[in-house]
């Protein structure tokens, strides 16, 4: 089955939230802002510095759904965390196709983008210079569901397998560790109503999905489904990961630091308690519009959360790159054949810098304001 780079592995392309939204949106804050009055929380030559940059574009994975590496850069704009640090951020939407998304990075019409590590890997395989520079979590989105009568993966032998337009590598790395016969499947592209899987439509006896989107909107609609994460295969994978422009890197080193030391800081805001969720949830549904699904978001948001909480990276901080991680998910996409051979694990760590995220913490603890 072939695999094609088009979506972010932080933000799935769920049709039930897809909302009218506007082009964007500069930093700006709703009063909230603790200091007061814009970059009074740093220094004056650090202020200056982070002025130095410009405009800073950041783009989502997808829309303004509440995913992980999206909801927290918006509540930083919001609740003025960027404005604290002399950051001029604005917010664009986007697609849910990060081959899009790879290539704005690298022309320089973003500046930072929500981008999968193994997305980073296959765009710097194709000759898109983009960079790596944070990443929430070695466990991934991508999940297979089953119905119930379903106890072991083995029994999907022979059987329907549904999919958005691909089976994602993870998946299918889970299917064949497990012992799945993947010649016998037969695969078939199915729309984003996961109720076909319930209703076993067509034979459905499995279908792909995003841990925080499908699930959730069974569950809601009294459905229960058995969901398979390659996490628990030893698969590798990532959420809310990265990525950067190189040469804006290179040349604002102090700027991409602050980028992530406030989006950090709503991540824990927004990550304490349903009060704070519901704020955050809010300024993601006030960018979006009156269709945007609150308590789905707000579910996405928990769970995706939840994923990060139950699965930290090894020996890292929150937001920490594992380069274990990078070695073993090079060694995925050789097995399907996903990047050339040339594609070694030592190049691939060279397309991640892991010296952002680390120069932000100080004794295990995110270091607020900056210095």
């Amino acid at each position: 089955m072939p695999h094609r780079l088009i979506r972010s592995g932080s933000a799935g392309l769920a049709a039930v939230v897809l909302a009218a939204v506007v082009a964007g949106c500069g930093s700006g804050s709703d009063g909230s802002s603790p200091s007061g009055s814009k970059g009074s929380a740093i220094s004056a030559e650090r202020c200056a510095e982070n002025k130095a940059a410009g405009r800073i574009t950041y783009l989502s994975g997808y829309q303004y759904q509440s995913s992980v590496s999206i909801l927290e850069y918006i509540a930083a704009a919001k609740l003025g965390y960027f404005d604290d640090l002399c950051l001029d951020v604005s917010l664009k939407p986007g697609t849910g196709d990060t081959a899009q998304n790879t290539k704005l990075l690298a022309s320089g019409q973003a500046t930072v983008s929500a981008v999968a590590e193994q997305d980073i890997i296959q765009a710097r395989a194709n000759g898109i210079d983009i960079e790596g520079i944070s990443s929430y979590s070695n466990a991934g989105l991508d999940i297979l569901m089953t119905n119930k009568d379903i106890t072991g993966l083995t029994q999907l032998d022979g059987k329907v397998v549904g999919h958005k337009g691909y089976v994602p590598a993870a998946v299918e790395a889970m299917l064949v560790k497990a012992g799945v016969k993947w010649d016998s499947l037969k695969l078939v592209k199915e729309g984003y109503d996961p109720s076909v899987l319930p209703r076993r439509q067509g034979g459905l006896a499995a279908l792909t999905g995003f841990v925080s989107n499908e699930p959730n909107q069974l569950k809601a609609a009294g459905k229960e489904v058995t969901v398979w994460k390659p996490v628990d295969y030893g698969i590798p994978s990532s959420i809310g990961a990265m990525a950067v422009n190189p040469a804006f890197a290179k040349a604002h080193p102090h700027a991409v630091e602050d980028i992530l030391r406030a989006a950090l800081h709503a991540y824990a805001y927004c990550s304490s308690g349903e009060t704070h969720i519901e704020e955050c949830v809010g300024y993601a549904a006030r960018l979006s519009g009156p269709t945007y699904d609150k308590t789905l978001n707000a579910s996405i948001w928990k769970t995706e959360t939840q994923v990060v909480k139950d699965n930290p990276t090894p020996g890292q901080p929150l937001g920490g790159i594992d380069p274990a991680n990078v070695a073993k998910l090079v060694g995925m996409l050789h097995q399907f054949t996903i990047v050339p051979a040339g594609v070694t694990a030592a190049k691939a760590a060279g397309w991640f810098d892991t010296s952002f995220v680390s120069d932000i913490y100080a004794a295990g603890k995110l270091v607020w304001p900056a210095p």
